[in-house]
């Protein structure tokens, strides 16, 4: 499974800019590879599935599914170095330090591999599939065995080609796991993209370009999801939930100010609005960045149902 894909086997795709920006760095395949020890679980000194293990196995579960289509390289970024040093050097000042004396594995680590030649057009913005994964070691047991179970996420979505946000819903669409071996791993990646409706997800999305906020109610949501963290508690259980900080529905707010239908006063899709909840989520850290992308989905879709089924939103009350 650590098998190395020759980029001969692989189409390599521009991803534009980054899917997921503040707090990260982009690392690659070969360089996780060679360079960063693997963690093991203490009480046994046996290694935890190594993140270069989780990315082959997804990208060898993409391949197969998707043998006919263009395929990307893996787009990775990772947070939270663990730095060490060797035992023979552990006087040394830091800054005396040879590379071969320094040791690293970063805590946190999320990766897409887009499939562009399945694609898909709303409102005049290109998406296409795109799959990956979240492995995030301070979620882990370490200080087990391991027989202790190992945290992963998974996601399939459609990825907006202009700017690179991710689509994602929980339906089907993302899921956390617990596994011990590689092989169950394997099997819960083959069985959320063999489950994931292509066509469902894409016209649930694309009603979207067809509703929209006036500059009114889009204050409006401003306003009430600045209110949102102050409510009581037994407020919150009545309304839609919202993950999203109050720091990211001001970048919300300036992107929409930069917007020609902020410009001429005509309303806001909620296919935009969409897009400006999916850029703003980006400098959440790894851990989190799945469940705001997921809940930004959610929000829209609480909205969509508000304007055109006339349910109740507090968010446009």
């Amino acid at each position: 499974m650590e098998q190395i894909v020759s980029k001969s086997m692989i189409s390599e795709v521009g991803s534009g800019t980054s899917f997921i920006e503040a707090n990260t760095e982009p690392m690659s395949f070969d360089h996780i590879r060679r360079n960063h020890i693997i963690p093991v679980f203490s009480k046994d000194n046996e290694p935890l599935i190594s993140q270069t293990m989780f990315i082959s196995a997804v990208r060898d579960c993409v391949h197969s599914y998707f043998e006919n289509e263009v395929i990307s390289e893996p787009d990775i970024r990772v947070s939270h170095p663990i730095k060490g040093r060797v035992p023979n050097a552990c006087h040394k000042p830091a800054n005396q330090l040879h590379e071969s004396e320094k040791t690293v594995y970063y805590e946190r680590m999320i990766f897409k591999i887009d499939v562009p030649s399945i694609h898909r057009t709303i409102d005049g913005d290109e998406i296409s599939l795109s799959i990956g994964g979240v492995k995030a070691y301070n979620l882990d047991s370490i200080g087990k065995d391991s027989r202790s179970a190992q945290h992963f996420k998974l996601f399939i979505g459609f990825k907006n080609t202009v700017c690179s946000n991710l689509c994602l819903w929980s339906d089907g669409s993302t899921q956390s796991i617990l596994v011990t071996s590689v092989n169950d791993l394997y099997s819960q990646i083959e069985n959320l993209i063999g489950s994931f409706e292509q066509e469902s997800a894409f016209n649930k999305m694309k009603c979207w370009q067809d509703l929209g906020l006036t500059e009114f109610q889009f204050a409006q949501l401003l306003g009430r999801c600045r209110m949102y963290p102050s409510l009581p508690g037994k407020v919150k259980k009545e309304i839609f939930a919202l993950d999203i900080t109050d720091s990211q529905m001001m970048s919300v707010s300036r992107a929409y100010q930069n917007l020609q239908v902020a410009k001429n006063g005509s309303f806001l899709s909620l296919w935009q609005l969409y897009n400006l909840l999916t850029s703003s989520i980006k400098s959440s850290y790894i851990d989190r960045y799945l469940d705001r992308s997921v809940n930004s989905y959610d929000l829209i879709h609480h909205l969509h149902d508000a304007l055109d089924n006339g349910s109740h939103s507090w968010y446009l009350s």
